[in-house]
């Protein structure tokens, strides 16, 4: 059998503006419960929407970093259905003219490079957040009710959980450098939706789409439609299947969970907005907007392994971070084995780092780019050095007072080490005859005694040709 899997996602992402999408309120995560709301956002009577001209620019952003077209002219309608989060009873969005149309995002696939379609991009506002008691209360906070949001809404072109997962880290990546977005899925500024289901590609057959919410991780992302995919094979291989159902990701035990069977599409009588006029948007404006964009992750990648010579792999991990990057070159600005710089990056440095994307460490380029300096000129060895940067992230002090204060310097003179090697050879006779027979392994054992016996300060090119020259003695 030949199984093929169709995933379609419906992300939203919480626009970074300083005020709501509607209203003055102020546009921030948390605070006291309905404390930054206002007659427009809780729809009181006599409320007037008026549009933040920043919630235009900064989805116009997304658009041209997700190679979309800007249509010149779009609307808001009103989707109109009753929840308690929804004070209005209907939440303003974009229905048939959205303002982005006809965009894709590249990722690396399963079967190499591959355009992830994006239908469209629409502007809309967020609702506000339930919070239930273990009393099997409600509570509502309205400080979310009216945030900006932007849905993507992408094409069913990804096949597989892995797919998905590429897709969504990517347009994270690309948003945050945009700086329109923290997209912190922790805090609901990213929630992405999954529609998932699977053709019989030699009986032509196909599941119904299975819509899955309750994602708050891309891994989650990846194991859910992974899982789906699963059942879905099961049901063609068993010659049944289902009605459309909405099912919820159990994190826990690994598994979709039945919510509700969709035995009527859902009728949301959209209607046109008409307490805000039509977005109209001239060129002059789409231009000036893409010239103050900044230099996204796949340009950067490009550049980094042009300007710096480095591998691919490495400059797309440098390049998933605005702040990682930048670290990166303001070190290479001070210290130029730019391979180096990403060695020790890639290893030493982001094994420690907790959140790559916000990318804190405790100590400056300038120390980084001291404590290369101290290895590349032998002033320390290499593990020196790891251990020289475990203090530094350990205590924030630069790494010539670590050094100094554990005295640490590299020995390089011969005759010193020299007579760390003889007493090294002199107590181990039979390491030199184990060589002489073949058992060429021997000379690490005896570097490795040199370099304990020198507390890891003699420099190992020495001790190696030493040794060498002691053996052929």
């Amino acid at each position: 059998m030949s199984y093929k899997t169709i995933v379609g996602l419906e992300i939203h992402v919480e626009l970074s503006t300083e005020t709501k999408a509607f209203c003055s309120c102020k546009n921030e995560f948390g605070g006291e419960p309905n404390t930054r709301v206002c007659p427009v956002c809780l729809a009181l009577p006599g409320g007037m929407p008026v549009l933040n001209e920043n919630v235009v620019n900064y989805t116009i952003m997304a658009g041209l970093a997700l190679n979309c077209n800007i249509e010149k002219l779009s609307k808001f309608d009103r989707k109109n259905y009753f929840y308690p989060d929804l004070t209005k009873g209907y939440q303003v969005t974009q229905d048939d003219m959205p303002i982005c149309t006809e965009g894709y995002l590249e990722i690396e696939g399963d079967r190499g490079a591959k355009k992830v379609g994006i239908y469209k991009i629409q502007m809309e506002e967020d609702t506000a957040k339930s919070l239930h008691t273990d009393s099997d209360e409600t509570l509502m906070d309205y400080n979310r009710c009216g945030v900006p949001l932007i849905e993507i809404v992408s094409k069913p072109d990804m096949n597989s959980g892995k797919e998905a997962r590429l897709f969504l880290e990517k347009l994270k990546s690309t948003l945050t450098y945009l700086g329109i977005s923290d997209c912190k899925m922790e805090e609901g500024s990213l929630r992405c939706d999954v529609n998932v289901n699977v053709v019989d590609e030699e009986k032509g057959i196909k599941t119904q789409v299975t819509e899955v919410k309750n994602l708050n991780s891309f891994r989650g992302v990846e194991k859910a439609i992974d899982f789906e995919t699963k059942r879905h094979i099961e049901l063609l291989e068993k010659g049944e299947d289902e009605i459309k159902t909405t099912r919820r990701w159990d994190d826990v035990n690994n598994e979709t969970i039945l919510m509700r069977v969709k035995y009527t599409v859902a009728d949301y009588r959209f209607a046109p907005e008409g307490d805000l006029p039509q977005v109209v948007i001239d060129e002059e404006k789409i231009e000036k907007i893409r010239s103050e964009m900044p230099e996204l992750p796949d340009k950067k990648s490009a550049r980094f392994q042009e300007e710096y010579s480095i591998p691919q792999y490495d400059a797309e991990i440098l390049t998933s971070s605005q702040k990682l990057a930048l670290f990166y070159e303001e070190t290479a600005e001070k210290f130029d084995d730019y391979n180096m710089v990403s060695n020790w990056m890639m290893t030493e440095v982001l094994r420690r780092v907790e959140d790559v994307e916000e990318f804190e460490v405790p100590f400056s380029t300038d120390d980084f780019a001291d404590l290369l300096k101290a290895i590349k000129t032998n002033t320390i060895n290499n593990n020196v050095g790891k251990k020289v940067l475990r203090e530094m992230f350990e205590t924030s002090k630069k790494p010539m007072d670590i050094i100094k204060e554990q005295g640490l310097s590299q020995i390089t003179d011969t005759s010193e080490i020299e007579a760390i090697v003889n007493k090294v050879i002199a107590t181990n006779p039979k390491s030199i005859e184990d060589y002489n027979a073949g058992k060429t392994r021997v000379l690490g054992f005896l570097v490795g005694l040199v370099m304990k016996e020198s507390r890891g300060k003699a420099n190992p090119q020495i001790v190696n040709q030493l040794i060498m020259e002691k053996i052929k003695k």
